[in-house]
């Protein structure tokens, strides 16, 4: 297998692995959690909270690949395009898994909807109000997280990217540092560390040089390290976005596999689909493309074009990693780093 085949699989293992689950948690979202433990979830269903078929993946998926479309068109990142993309989602029912769509938050249908009747600038578009915390950027980061982790931006380029891409629809604080948290989370297991030390890793982030002491705050949980102590009582599972993130890494890191990951995020109720999703990525990403039960996989909805999307996003991203390859081995800087670490730290 070469490099980029590599890299297609490992992208093709967490989309996959968020659509199977958004999948999973359709049919269910928005039940208590004592439903869930009187009925719990572990196949594949139809119909239920939305009159969709079994493995019909939800908004997640669909604002997911049109980012991931959007980028292998304009070869890198376009919010105009992205959002073009989002409205021709939200309209016209693309990249749907029936070719409907039946599931838009709040805050990200009021932003396309000020984006698509005054064509604002694309980044204006967000909400601002503490209310507009909803997880409805964080779950479309997935294909922001491959872009920026197989690239060579320095960490404010970084940052600046991620805070303008959740403020197309979510642009409160609160909202952009969930949306790195994310990234930093992935791209540690990306980078070859297991589920532990990435999150552990998260203590010594320089989030203070980006955002308010306030908003750090409200992630206090996620970053004390103290998520991996709390159990299933303690974990709340509302479209909130700190409490997703919250729920997705503690799935996580309670588990031992992509199966009993996902069963565990879509049996906490509540936004089943989306806190499922973000669990199905991170498994993904930790357990491979392997880990997903063929049973779940075989009936996610348009499975053939999610990987075809997926291909032509990596080219994107592959290149991108070749940038990366050619600062590595073609300067005399590099033939005096000998680890790994050294060699990051010296972009």
């Amino acid at each position: 297998m070469n490099e980029n085949e590599d890299v297609l699989e490992i992208i093709e293992a967490g989309l996959l692995g968020f659509a199977t689950a958004d999948a999973l948690g359709v049919p269910v979202e928005f039940t208590t959690r004592g439903l869930r433990e009187s009925d719990p979830v572990s196949e594949m269903r139809g119909n239920g909270t939305y009159p969709v078929p079994e493995g019909t993946w939800s908004d997640d998926t669909s604002m997911t690949i049109a980012t991931m479309d959007s980028i292998r068109e304009s070869e890198g990142i376009n919010y105009e395009d992205i959002m073009d993309k989002y409205c021709d989602w939200v309209f016209n029912s693309k990249y749907t898994a029936t070719d409907q769509v039946f599931d838009v938050g709040r805050t990200t249908g009021q932003a396309l909807d000020n984006y698509y009747k005054t064509k604002i600038k694309a980044v204006e578009c967000g909400g601002r109000e503490d209310s507009s915390n909803g997880n409805g950027s964080l779950m479309r980061m997935l294909p922001i997280v491959y872009y920026l982790h197989y690239s060579d931006l320095d960490e404010n380029t970084k940052t600046e990217i991620i805070d303008n891409y959740s403020s197309l629809t979510h642009a409160h604080e609160i909202s952009k540092l969930g949306c790195r948290i994310y990234y930093d989370y992935m791209d540690g297991l990306l980078s070859g560390l297991n589920k532990e030390e990435a999150y552990d890793k998260l203590k010594y982030k320089e989030y203070p040089k980006y955002y308010s002491e306030d908003s750090i705050l409200k992630y206090e949980r996620v970053l004390d390290g103290s998520l991996s102590t709390l159990n299933k009582e303690d974990i709340k599972s509302t479209g909130y976005v700190v409490d997703t993130l919250e729920a997705a890494i503690w799935c996580n890191l309670a588990s031992n596999s992509y199966e009993d990951a996902v069963v565990k995020a879509v049996n906490l109720g509540d936004d089943t689909d989306t806190v499922g999703a973000i669990t199905g990525s991170i498994a993904g990403t930790i357990y491979g493309l392997e880990a997903i039960p063929e049973r779940w996989l075989s009936k996610v909805r348009k499975l053939d074009e999610l990987k075809s999307i997926a291909t032509g996003y990596c080219s994107v991203v592959c290149d991108n990693n070749e940038k990366v390859s050619d600062l590595f081995y073609d300067t005399d800087e590099i033939d005096n780093i000998t680890s790994d670490e050294d060699k990051a730290n010296s972009l």
